[in-house]
């Protein structure tokens, strides 16, 4: 009965989304372009802030960057410093990712940044080249995949709303 409550407050909300759906399917995009990003205090803050710059939803935006989670965050980290340093040609295998791992597994999100930025400016801008590149290959086909998505939702609630009028 519980799940029934949560699945139709979510229906509700969603529903009551208010925007074309260019709008809504960028703000999805920068916030999960932002959610791939290493800045994992700020990611709501800074796809909030794109997202009031781009005219796009700002809901849809702070709702993307839930893509970086507790379940996640270890998988993109770690394919975010790959991918930098692979771009910058360096060794991926360091010692560095198992201190940033380890703050991982302890739920110790600042601790992580601190020892990002205690790895050095490569490291640093390996973290950021990285999940950029990231986010960039995951918003793209997010931003077409919503577009649809929310173009359908919107039709079909258009088309229910005629039906009960």
């Amino acid at each position: 009965m519980r799940f029934n409550r949560q699945f139709r407050f979510i229906y509700l909300r969603l529903i009551r989304l208010r925007g074309h759906p260019h709008e809504l399917a960028l703000g999805m995009a920068f916030g999960i372009f932002m959610g791939m990003t290493p800045t994992i205090p700020f990611h709501t803050i800074i796809a909030i802030a794109l997202a009031l710059s781009f005219k796009a939803s700002k809901i849809t935006a702070a709702v993307g960057t839930l893509i970086c989670n507790p379940a996640t965050i270890y998988f993109i980290y770690n394919y975010c410093y790959k991918i930098g340093s692979l771009i910058f040609g360096f060794d991926h295998k360091t010692k560095l990712l198992g201190p940033v791992v380890e703050a991982i597994n302890h739920g110790e999100f600042l601790n992580i940044i601190t020892t990002i930025f205690g790895g050095g400016g490569m490291v640093v801008a390996a973290f950021l080249l990285g999940g950029i590149v990231l986010g960039i290959l995951f918003a793209v086909p997010s931003y077409v995949i919503f577009l649809y998505f929310f173009k359908a939702f919107i039709s079909w609630h258009k088309s229910r709303k005629l039906i009960k009028a």
